[in-house]
Order: C-alpha cells, then structure tokens, then sequence
C-alpha cells in the first residue's frame, strides 16, 4: 500500500510518511532529503500506565514505573546508586498523527508542537527528570516518569539537580 506525498506528488510507503495537520508528508519533503539517524534502545518502561484514548495524559495515576535496562547496559550503571535523580531520554513509540498548532493541555492556549509538552511530534523523542526510588540488578524505579508501559529509553544521564 502507498500514499502520495501532498507536497511533492511522489508515491511513498506508510513508514515514509509523517502526517501533520491530517495531510500525508514524505519524509523526504518533511526532512529535505536528510537521512535518519539510527538509535537502538538500552532499555524498557514497565508500569501500568497508558496514554489517555483523548487529549493529553495518561489513565493511570500511579506514578512509580521501572526502567529495565539490557543486561549489557550493567557496566554503565556503575555508582548510579549515588543519584537522587535521573534524566531519561526515551522514544514516543505511541505517537499519535501530529498537529502543528493546538490548545495546549495545561492551560489551552494556542500554541505549536515546540511550545508544549505534547507526546505527538515528528521526532518522537521525549526527555523526563525524575527522582530515583531505588535499584535492583539492571532495574532502576522511579517515580514520576509520563512514559507508557513499553516505551523504549534511549538514554540515561545525570540530573543536573544532584549537583
């Protein structure tokens, strides 16, 4: 199955597509040609929660998720136990299609993608500090993290507010 690209009128697949404000954009158009970057997940998001099946949020009100690293990841975990908080870079797997402009969630005004905390936008990345509660093996509790059970994490670093 291909759809066409309303910018350029080319014939695409659906994974080289991005649709933003309901039309159907060519990732060529979209990026001008640009290439992607190819990044592999070191772990995964497990707690109860799901995104909201309308607007913005998540359906569950427990806030304690587990990031379950890779075993592989254990050597980059060293002294990780010495921090209170953590910043978590992870992949919107559950992206909805994007809106350019829209009522913000937290308080309606009128913005675009770069002015919100929305989970739908073309890059799908998402970065979150949160506070660790503790850790066993290669799994680190936290709390206060708005991925979704299964969310892929692509990066941990440092919180700058342990300094």
């Amino acid at each position: 199955m291909t759809t066409t690209c309303v910018k350029c009128g080319n014939t695409c697949p659906p994974d080289a597509l991005c649709i933003v404000d309901g039309k159907n954009i060519c990732t060529s158009c979209m990026y001008n040609g640009i290439q992607p970057v190819l990044i592999y997940p070191i772990g995964f998001v497990v707690n109860s929660q799901e995104r909201a099946s309308t607007g913005f949020g998540l359906e569950s009100k427990d806030r304690t998720s587990r990031i379950q690293l890779l075993e592989s990841q254990k050597p980059f975990m060293y002294r990780l136990e010495d921090e209170k908080n953590i910043t978590v870079i992870y992949y919107l797997h559950r992206s909805r299609p994007v809106k350019s402009v829209f009522n913000r969630g937290l308080d309606s005004k009128k913005v675009g993608v770069f002015a919100s905390r929305t989970p739908d936008r073309l890059s799908r990345l998402a970065i979150q500090d949160v506070r660790i509660d503790h850790i066993e093996g290669t799994t680190i509790y936290v709390e206060g993290l708005d991925a979704v059970n299964g969310t892929p994490v692509l990066d941990i670093k440092m919180c700058w507010s342990n300094l």
